[in-house]
């Protein structure tokens, strides 16, 4: 179902003999606990998660938020959930900051409807010299993918939203920049292999990494060898 509303927009319904396609053009805000509920550093992102990658890949952003220890992370959580339980504890400083909810939905609504940001022609150029960065940071020559059109399609809706969110009409190159690196620390993040340490596209979007695939073919290749230097000969397999 998620495929077919992330690939499609739209949602296909078959219930007592209706069949029904209806539009689904939403945002999916996702989250997965690793599996044996530890994340395992040695392993790739969909091996921790065992999401199937055709799913995967679907998502702008990618985040691993892994519970490592830190003192001064540690202390503001602690005072934090302190705080909930009594009152003294914290001043609940910000609370008088906060946004009133009616405005916030207000805008949200406002900016949706009436606001479509369009790429400038400053953004343009950013976006192509970014995307071409991108590809580049592989670290094992032109066999390693780091970036897809795929990538390209995410960094000019991240920039339309960024753009949105200021209700500005035009997408210029400060939105470009942040999409950029949101694209660095989330997805291709979440895209390096554990092995060797480089970024390869593959592990999200296939869930096997260049380097898998080049062990596989060297094994049938050396496998192939072997059977032809046999050939004739009977053979027992335990």
């Amino acid at each position: 179902i998620l495929h077919e509303a992330m690939e499609q927009q739209t949602v296909s319904v078959t219930k007592a003999g209706i069949i029904a396609t209806l539009n689904a053009r939403t945002s999916i805000l996702a989250s997965a606990n690793p599996v044996e509920s530890r994340y395992n550093p040695k392993l790739s992102v969909v091996e921790n998660v065992k999401l199937p990658p055709t799913l995967l890949s679907r998502f702008d952003l990618i985040y691993l938020i892994l519970d490592k220890p830190d003192a001064d992370s540690d202390r503001r959580l602690a005072r934090h959930l302190v705080s909930l339980y009594h009152a003294g504890a914290e001043n609940r400083q910000g609370q008088h900051d906060a946004v009133d909810q009616q405005f916030l939905r207000d805008y949200i609504a406002y900016a949706r409807q009436e606001v479509q940001p369009e790429i400038g022609p400053q953004a343009v150029e950013v976006l192509v010299s970014g995307y071409l960065e991108m590809r580049s940071m592989g670290g094992r020559g032109s066999k390693t993918i780091s970036a897809t059109p795929r990538q390209l399609e995410s960094l000019i809706r991240l920039s339309q939203a960024l753009a949105k969110m200021r209700l500005d009409r035009i997408v210029g190159p400060r939105d470009v920049q942040e999409a950029i690196r949101l694209m660095k620390v989330a997805t291709q993040a979440a895209a390096t292999d554990p092995r060797t340490g480089t970024i390869d596209m593959d592990l999200i979007t296939t869930g096997h990494t260049s380097l898998d695939k080049e062990l596989v073919l060297k094994l049938a290749d050396e496998l192939k060898a072997f059977l032809a230097g046999k050939k004739g000969q009977r053979m027992t397999f335990g």
